[in-house]
């Protein structure tokens, strides 16, 4: 994927949210932090789970600061660049200081990830503040990190999506996918080679009609020479593949949107379900010509990361509440949740694919107890198999998962090797907690140790699905109190003193001693159905497993499971795995005439008493979009706005495809609006088509989509006739730029004209002011009013690009503008010139000359007096243009409580 802007994240002050207290969260210094939990060291070093002589340096590991660690995002052709800026400019300066006599740790590229696009520092911070280069990489980290073009991430993050060995085409879910940086990296494999495969195709084509080819950059010219001709060519070299990203909390779903916005994929589709029940998602209905009943098709996965809500305890180098609250239990009440999702991960994926079960614990019962479990539901190792991954990411040091651990009660005094030694113990400890009794490859799994390389500590699985499976339900929990027996019963009856005036005191005697078991399942309701019910944990479990390094002003909520009551209605004959979900998520349509929806739940206050599915709103457009603005503030997660596809002859998307001349190999039955009218007011998106299919046969099914498809053109005050008045967004232009007609294309080829473009808000083209913009002067002045697409091409000479470029411009009745974000443009300035520049607005400029000038009449008015901005009429919507390009990202922050900084990942 190729990126030409970004949100708006790093490098701002903490500001408070309305009604938030207004002082700033007091910082917590980690050297500060006492680093002691006696049940949490004890577990660790008497178990069996470390090595004797590893144990020192595994907790002086622990007790140390965690490295800083950085990602390049983004397809190859565009994290090179930015790599090689780091490399050439940066570590240089860095690596000439000396300190104390010695030379500093420099950056270092992380050895096992590839192309060297992962790197991490452990530079001490008393030497960072003293040195001027480590002052400019700084800041060099912030502006890449506000565009988009960095991510700040935790290095054994890392790790699961690299196991995964995704390939263009290919159909991923992420199940716990909050806060996202994982899930970045598996949109940039979905997206691998569409850049190389896209500018072939172009070429080819452009070739065929005789038009002007762009030349492209080294980066991306080496990855067309490697990309195959076999690849993802299906759709003229656009991915077909698709990345479906989930969290059950919708806040956080939110949070997951605004990390993914910066890589603008329309492959990307986000939900809000619970993981250990996700519903099944269907596709366009198949009619074989020899049957006369339709056959439902569904969605069935190539990968599946299962990052699960865990304890976290890994992670206490970066989170200090690990030291303060680890306990037994935590992971006992765990384990059951992270079962079933394991389980829905391999149910919901084909034959042949993998799924990775990761979490951010080193405890085997959140680890090889929860792999073992899920492999023996599914039918063994017949059916599921572990894969080896020995060989897999040379460098990375790590050990093998462990076949056999003892069990610690919830108090933390009880301890047993099996499940046969259990008599009786607190808390609700089950079978499949304990070391399997058949023998399973687990030392095919993946252990990462902080002492290892300066990590957290980590673990991976990879699981590979054989064959079709038809998960076991979960069994009723074996009791830890021992039942009495029928004499004991009959005893202890007959001993009880009565006063032989109540014929019933002996039956309540028998109460007492033997109490009746009920059951509040809904009759009829099968034990598949209850499947993912039986074994909960006797209290709510809230898992911290995602939490901020102290550095980062951003404070983000942990992943929470949700264990729920609820359970899965029986599944359609024929389709083993499909497990459709009982209660259903609001906005679904039930059938009435089925048993298992003969039961429900009293109805919501926030849901309509004689339905679960609102009609289309009657109200006016502004007037339900204020409406649905007003429940998603207040925190209420309701109805997220539909996603309506436009008819590709829809007089709008005719004006567009007229006014750009976009080539009819850009497909047009992929537009779509969100709004209940299905009309495009201000905003059409784009999506790829296995996403338009999945959105358009689920709707009213009460799947919660909460966000797909980015932002392809945006409405544009305009004051011309005859001007098309939708933009190309930013979002949207690397998808759409090859297909734009010559008419709407400016190609800039020297250095000092783009830096002008970057400095200079509104530059004049008309009167003289088109001879100030260097070699496109000439051509702004004559190309028509409106948006246009500015392509900086590359060259060989000092004052020309050695990559190529893509940016949106709007030429207006007077003048001329990039249409970026202040962010974007200072990252531009600082990564392309190496210079801090303080940016001008060249309107307000000349509207203050004319205003100090006073009774001077002015050209750009008719010499009627003084410049106002009524008098340029194409800049007042320019300067709101240049809002609504960053309006969005700041709402979406805000939405989200993400507060400014750099953001860390946290596993």
């Amino acid at each position: 994927m190729t990126r030409t802007g970004g949100s708006r994240r790093g490098g701002e002050r903490w500001k408070p949210r309305k009604g938030q207290r207004t002082e700033r969260p007091q910082r917590v210094v980690y050297e500060d932090v006492p680093k002691t939990n006696y049940n949490y060291e004890a577990y660790y070093n008497h178990f069996g789970i470390l090595a004797d002589h590893e144990k020192e340096d595994f907790w002086a590991a622990l007790r140390r600061e965690l490295p800083n660690s950085f990602r390049f995002t983004g397809s190859k052709g565009h994290a090179l660049p930015v790599q090689k800026i780091l490399k050439e400019r940066y570590i240089p300066e860095i690596e000439a200081i000396e300190y104390e006599g010695n030379k500093v740790d420099a950056p270092t590229p992380i050895p096992w990830f590839p192309n060297q696009l992962a790197w991490q520092m452990t530079t001490p911070k008393n030497v960072v503040r003293k040195f001027a280069p480590f002052k400019s990489f700084q800041q060099f980290l912030v502006s890449e990190t506000s565009a988009g073009n960095i991510s700040r991430q935790e290095i054994v993050s890392m790790i699961p999506p690299l196991l995964m060995d995704v390939k263009p085409g290919m159909v991923v879910l992420d199940l716990c996918a909050a806060p996202g940086s994982k899930s970045a990296q598996l949109i940039e494999m979905v997206h691998g080679g569409e850049e190389a495969r896209i500018h072939t195709a172009t070429q080819d084509l452009a070739k065929k009609e005789g038009r002007e080819v762009s030349p492209v950059g080294d980066a991306v010219a080496t990855e067309m020479e490697e990309e195959s001709r076999e690849g993802d060519w299906s759709d003229q070299g656009r991915s077909t593949g698709l990345l479906i990203c989930n969290d059950v909390d919708y806040k956080r779903a939110h949070m997951l949107i605004h990390q993914m916005k910066r890589l603008n994929s329309p492959n990307l589709i986000v939900t809000n379900h619970d993981a250990t029940m996700y519903p099944s998602i269907r596709l366009p209905n198949e009619t074989k010509p020899d049957e006369k009943r339709v056959q439902n098709k569904y969605l069935k996965f190539d990968r599946v990361l299962a990052d699960v809500p865990c304890t976290g305890d890994g992670t206490s180098r970066k989170n200090i509440n690990v030291w303060r609250d680890w306990v037994h239990g935590n992971a006992l009440g765990l384990y059951p949740t992270q079962v079933r999702i394991l389980v829905r991960a391999l149910q919901m994926t084909k034959a042949g694919g993998r799924v990775i079960y990761s979490t951010c614990s080193m405890n085997p019962i959140e680890n090889e107890a929860v792999v073992a479990s899920a492999i023996e539901r599914c039918g063994g190792l017949d059916k599921v198999a572990i894969v080896d991954c020995k060989d897999e990411l040379p460098g990375l040091i790590r050990r093998p998962g462990i076949s056999t651990w003892e069990v610690v009660d919830r108090t933390g005094v009880d301890v047993y090797r099996s499940w046969a030694e259990i008599q009786h113990a607190p808390g609700r400890l089950v079978e499949g907690m304990f070391s399997p009794k058949d023998p399973l490859p687990l030392d095919r799994c993946m252990r990462i140790y902080p002492h290892l390389q300066d990590t957290g500590g980590f673990f991976i699985t990879v699981l590979e699905k054989k064959t079709e499976i038809k998960a076991k339900p979960e069994s009723e929990p074996k009791r830890t109190e021992a039942k009495p027996s029928i004499m004991s019963v009959v005893r202890e009856i007959e001993a009880k003193p009565t006063n032989g005036t109540n014929d019933t005191e002996k039956i309540d005697a028998l109460d007492i001693i033997a109490p009746p078991q009920t059951s509040n399942d809904a009759e009829g309701v099968s034990a598949a159905a209850r499947q993912n019910k039986e074994v909960a944990p006797s209290e709510p479990v809230s898992a911290r497993k995602h939490q901020l390094d102290d550095q980062a002003d951003i404070y983000m909520s942990a992943k929470r499971p949700k264990v729920r009551e609820e359970i899965g209605e029986p599944a359609p004959r024929g389709a083993e795995d499909r497990q459709v979900h009982y209660p259903p998520p609001p906005g679904a349509q039930l059938d009435i005439s089925r048993p298992e929806t003969m039961a429900l739940p009293e109805p919501s206050e926030n849901l309509p008493a004689d339905d679960t599915i609102l009609p289309p709103s009657t109200k006016p457009l502004k007037q339900a979009s204020a409406d649905y603005k007003g429940k998603r503030n207040s925190g209420q997660q309701l109805f997220e706005e539909p996603f309506k596809y436009l008819p590709p002859d829809h007089p709008e998307l005719l004006d567009i495809y007229e006014f750009y001349n976009l080539s009819p190999n850009f497909p047009r039955d992929r537009f779509m609006v969100r709004n209940a009218t299905g009309e495009p007011v201000k905003t059409i998106y784009y999506t790829s088509l296995l996403a338009r299919d999945i959105l358009t046969v689920n709707e009213g099914t009460g799947l919660k989509f909460v966000h797909c498809g980015v932002k392809m053109f945006v409405r544009q005050d305009v004051q011309k006739e005859n001007t098309c008045k939708w933009r190309i967004q930013t979002d949207g232009l690397p998808v759409i730029e090859a297909s734009v007609g010559e008419e709407r294309v400016v190609r800039l080829r020297k250095r000092r004209t783009l830096k002008k473009l970057l400095v200079e808000m509104f530059p004049k083209v008309d009167g003289e002011g088109w001879r100030e913009l260097g070699e496109i002067g000439e051509r702004v002045r004559d190309i028509g009013y409106g948006c246009c697409v500015l392509r900086v091409e590359k060259g060989d000479g000092e004052d020309e690009f050695s990559e190529r470029i893509v940016l949106p411009l709007w030429r207006s009745l007077h003048s001329l503008n990039l249409m970026l974000p202040k962010e974007d443009r200072k990252a531009m300035l600082l990564r392309l010139y190496n210079e801090v520049v303080p940016l001008e607005n060249t309107t307000l400029k000349r509207k203050g000359a004319a205003v100090a000038n006073g009774g001077v009449k002015s050209e750009a008015n008719g010499g009627r007096g003084d410049l106002t901005m009524e008098d340029v009429p194409g800049e007042r919507g320019e300067l709101q243009a240049i809002m609504d390009a960053t309006s969005d990202e700041e709402e979406d922050a805000e939405e989200n409580t993400v507060k400014p900084g750099l953001n860390v990942e946290n596993t």
